[in-house]
């Protein structure tokens, strides 16, 4: 019984769904960043600052794609031809300051 549940864990830590893509967007334009997003549901997007310094941040499509206490707001990313390309990235809710509703982006 113990080696099936280690076989099972293993398959599913193996698993293609469970990985998520990484991407530069500063490669990419704004729309196919975009399209990345919407294509995927959730991707990395990892480039440097122009202080030189690694930034990276996990973008959404949606909340679905969130924590459940977490909730998909806009952020400006860089990209190759717009240095402020409008996606989704994950908030936590406390962040809504006492709000009656939690907004529902789409990308």
């Amino acid at each position: 019984m113990k080696k099936l549940a280690l076989a099972a864990a293993l398959f599913l830590a193996a698993s293609p769904s469970l990985a998520i893509s990484r991407y530069n967007p500063m490669s990419m334009t704004c729309q196919s960043a975009r399209a990345a997003i919407h294509n995927q549901g959730a991707v990395i997007f990892r480039w440097t600052s122009p202080r030189g310094l690694p930034l990276y941040d996990r973008y959404v499509r949606n909340s679905r794609y969130c924590d459940a206490n977490e909730y998909a707001e806009w952020k400006n990313i860089p990209t190759r031809d717009d240095r402020s390309c409008p996606v989704l990235n994950c908030q936590s809710i406390d962040n809504l300051d006492g709000m009656f509703f939690i907004p529902n982006h789409s990308l």
